[in-house]
């Protein structure tokens, strides 16, 4: 798993590791902290079950994330975004 978690890069092209993951207790979802556990999922660091369970999110809400990504890079995860994006 070593290799697998040094060869990962997160949303800023820094390695990526579980520590660098937000706080399970996180309620304040900024940009980086969205990007971060989308990486972290796409990469295999965690599964979605285990994202959606430490963070308490739906699976919906981590798709909308990854969709936000996927369609509008960073600047797609803005909460004024995402629901100008969602009604569009």
């Amino acid at each position: 798993m070593d290799d697998i978690t040094e060869a990962l890069l997160g949303p800023e092209g820094r390695g990526l590791r579980l520590e660098d993951l937000p706080p399970a207790n996180t309620k304040r979802w900024v940009i980086r902290r969205k990007a971060l556990v989308v990486s972290a999922v796409r990469g295999g660091l965690i599964t979605l079950e285990d994202a959606c369970r430490r963070y308490s999110l739906s699976v919906e809400e981590f798709l909308s994330w990854q969709r936000a990504i996927d369609a509008h890079g960073l600047p797609g995860l803005r909460a004024t975004r995402i629901q100008l994006y969602r009604d569009s």
